[in-house]
């Protein structure tokens, strides 16, 4: 008996071991053929593709149709899984590969309708777009079908991958719209709230258009206004209703945004431009965007350098040796909350053309392992209306510039081949893209700013507030690209972004507020160019890993104050969070204690002067009620707590200094729950730990060592350029001369494969961690792959 225990024993762990054996050839199988040659009948003349020891790919044609193909292939190859998702992400068709756990994500994406939206667009599109689409497709399809074996990640699932197809391009610049607009006017619903229950002076005083932290490219920074007087708005002697405002996840959600400034050549050695740009977006692994060279030899030749988005056969942001040119989210007005006033008749709605009916679509969710699913979707000519997120006074549609066909074009395609600024900019105001603050310099030292991306013609009223298109129709088509507001060659020769405002007067008129970040980040950047007369583009460097904690010094000073020698008289743990703070590293450094004691504090005296001020909201709404408190209430909370009004406490503190303690007493309290040794040890990297995984860690936590990046502690935070958190953050960072692209640098988080045994998974992911000015270029070649035409 004993004997065959271990016989049947040695059977078991031989067939574990087997099977590991085939997994890992099968897995294997699916790498990308990184060298040898393809015969192919998708192109009309050999391409190749040559790869540096980093996995960067420099893709040589002889047109730009072969180079859209074996684009198409190479990111087929690397990272269809991702791509994948990104296109359900868009459809709303995650559920058909991930199961039930999906469908909610799906109905929020399927009411906007975008699979047939993007057919639409194709229609629209002009036939040489439509060639390169296909192209691009037909290299995707045959990149996927040339790996050993499916994507791995497809075994997991249970599930085969499905051939991509020209309007799936369409859905990930649709899925970019979902990144960076709010694609359900819930800024406007929360805002409409707001301005329902306070007093019209509190609303104004306390979501201010802007603070003294701007820095705009144009006009001045706004002055906070005067606190509202007891008359106007009151809270003193009212018990506060318990809002439910929870101090562990306040206001840390992030706002999708980036930085990207310029100088021009009269302050660079070589005379041309510098241009330079990080994305802040979530940060998976593998990462959102894909380094490439893309050339095409001949008379139309064309020799791109810097970021692709997998999906889609254009450079991003990057060189075309003529022009360097970069992205950040503009924050400008692109959805609006519009009022349906019903019609007489049941299911119809007042417009100015009279009476009409709301249209409704019946969509079909594929549930894997189940039954599909059906959601209806009511529609009006602004858009369809919110059922997930209503408003509770109303009933309202959103109208998002998503929604209509100009929104998606090809227009990147122009500027492959522009040669000056100036072109870059006219042909940048005609692209169909989520609307971009453009920033672009050219080899002749020139520098612009523009908005890339189409601009509705808004009508009179707040657009801020959900507003009634019944009489005044909305939107009135779109801003000609000659009246777009443009900045071309500032005398100071600096140029700077950072999702804040950049303009003012008329220019900001046409543009709108969609929500602007504080301007805290945009006047770090200004204030860094400014410190210097003289730029190469490894100096920019300095500028994208500036951490310091600028915003923050005045916080620490009025914790420092708040903690007085009264304060911290017998109480222990106070008078170690004051030494801590007094002796603190001013930078958002992994081993500053004193950052993380400083942030905590303001980040709670916020959450509980919100509390406070939104008192009328939650008695109106409910204590559950959810709020979208202005990115710019830095203003009112500042003038809050230095000029103490007592009007404005509720009866839960008998002072302004009592909530100050408060909040330090409740952090002290949160570190004793948490850790088990002292604040000493509460440095900022115990918080900001990288957590950039794979899509699928979760569900296969024990895989996650080989798919996730590691968990390094990380520098940055918000409110400084160098934006960081676990899975946020800088998903690039560039800074390149057009013409010197030698002397450029760039770096992206993970690698470029998606294939956890490929060399080039986490390939250069160090030199993001820690700021190490990667080359803008492919370096040597080391692989080569070539691509050889059919009949």
């Amino acid at each position: 008996m004993k004997r065959l225990l271990v016989r049947l024993l040695l059977t078991a762990i031989t067939l574990v071991g087997l099977a590991i054996l085939i997994a890992y050839v099968t897995l294997r199988e699916s790498l990308p053929q990184l060298e040898g040659e393809i015969i192919t009948e998708g192109i009309s003349a050999d391409v190749t593709v040559e790869r540096d020891d980093n996995g960067i790919p420099t893709i040589t044609a002889n047109n730009r149709v072969d180079l859209a193909y074996a684009t198409g292939f190479v990111h087929g190859q690397d990272r269809f899984f991702a791509m994948d998702l990104t296109r359900r992400k868009a459809a709303g068709e995650l559920a058909e590969i991930i199961g039930e756990a999906a469908v909610n994500v799906d109905r929020q994406s399927r009411i906007h309708r975008f699979r047939a939206r993007a057919n639409r667009v194709l229609d629209t599109l002009g036939p040489v777009e439509n060639q390169i689409l296909q192209a691009y497709a037909n290299g995707v399809n045959d990149g996927l079908e040339g790996l050993g074996a499916k994507p791995f990640e497809y075994f997991l699932l249970g599930v085969n991958p499905q051939r991509w197809e020209k309007a799936d391009s369409i859905l990930v610049v649709y899925s970019m719209y979902f990144e960076l607009n709010d694609e359900i006017a819930e800024r406007d619903v929360r805002r409409g709230m707001a301005a329902s229950a306070l007093p019209e002076a509190a609303f104004t005083w306390l979501f201010p258009e802007g603070t003294d932290w701007d820095a705009p490219l144009v006009g001045e920074p706004r002055v906070n206004g005067p606190i509202p007087g007891p008359d106007e708005y009151s809270l003193r002697g009212e018990p506060m209703i318990n809002a439910g405002l929870d101090g562990a996840t306040w206001q840390d959600h992030p706002l999708p945004g980036s930085n990207n400034w310029a100088v021009a050549g009269h302050l660079t050695d070589t005379g041309a431009a510098i241009v330079a740009n990080d994305m802040h977006l979530g940060i998976t692994t593998p990462n959102i965007f894909y380094r490439a060279r893309l050339r095409v030899n001949g008379t139309k030749a064309i020799d791109l350098n810097g970021l692709t988005l997998p999906g889609v056969p254009i450079l991003v942001a990057g060189s075309n040796g003529h022009i360097a040119w970069g992205n950040t989210n503009s924050y400008g007005d692109w959805t609006d909350a519009v009022v349906i006033r019903p019609a007489d008749s049941p299911g119809t709605y007042v417009t100015p053309d009279g009476p009409k009916s709301i249209d409704r679509y019946s969509e079909t969710i594929l549930v894997k392992d189940q039954e599909p699913q059906t959601l209806e979707i009511r529609e009006t000519v602004w858009g369809p209306l919110l059922e997930d997120v209503p408003d509770p006074d109303q009933l309202v549609s959103v109208s998002w510039i998503a929604h209509h066909v100009e929104a998606v074009t090809l227009g990147h395609l122009d500027l492959e081949t522009a040669d000056t600024a100036a072109d870059a900019l006219e042909i940048a105001n005609t692209i169909g893209m989520p609307p971009q603050n453009f920033v672009v310099g050219d080899v002749d030292g020139n520098i612009g700013w523009t908005i890339a991306g189409r601009i509705p013609v808004r009508g009179d009223g707040d657009s801020g507030l959900p507003m009634d298109w019944s009489e005044s129709g909305g939107w009135k088509g779109w801003v000609p690209p000659a009246e777009y507001p443009r900045i071309f060659n500032p005398e100071s020769g600096r140029i700077w972004t950072a999702n804040a405002r950049v303009v003012d007067a008329d220019a900001l008129k046409i543009v709108g507020d969609g929500g602007y970040d504080l301007g805290a980040r945009g006047r770090q950047i200004r204030d860094d160019l400014f410190a210097a007369d003289r730029f190469a583009p490894t100096d920019m460097l300095k500028v994208h890993l500036d951490d310091r904690a600028i915003f923050l010094s005045r916080w620490r000073d009025l914790l420092l104050a708040t903690l007085n020698e009264k304060a911290v008289a017998g109480n222990a743990e106070r008078a170690k969070y004051r030494q801590l703070v007094d002796s603190w590293m001013p930078r958002a450094a992994t081993n500053s204690v004193g950052y993380r004691l400083v942030r905590d504090f303001r980040r709670e005296v916020d959450r509980r002067v919100v509390a406070m001020m939104m008192q009328p909201v939650f008695r109106k709404y409910g204590p559950d009620a959810r709020l979208r408190i202005s990115n710019q209430f830095e203003g009112p909370l500042w003038t809050l707590v230095t000029e103490k009004p007592e009007h404005l406490l509720t009866a839960d503190y008998s002072n302004w200094d009592e909530l100050l303690l408060q909040a330090i007493d409740s952090n002290i309290e949160t570190y004793t729950n948490l850790y088990s040794d002292g604040l000493e040890n509460r440095t900022w990297g115990e918080r900001n730990i990288a957590a950039i995984r794979h899509p699928l860690s979760r569900a296969v936590p024990f895989l996650s060592r080989w798919i996730d990046m590691p968990a390094d502690q990380l520098n940055g935070d918000s409110n400084m350029p160098r934006v960081q958190f676990p899975s946020f953050g800088a998903s690039e960072r560039f800074a390149v001369s057009p013409g010197d692209e030698a002397n450029g640098y760039l770096h992206m988080p993970a690698g470029q494969s998606g294939h956890p045994l490929s060399d080039y998974y986490r390939k250069g992911h160090q030199d993001w961690v820690q700021g190490r000015p990667s080359s803008f270029l492919p370096g040597p070649s080391v692989r080569r792959l070539s691509l050889i035409a059919g009949k």
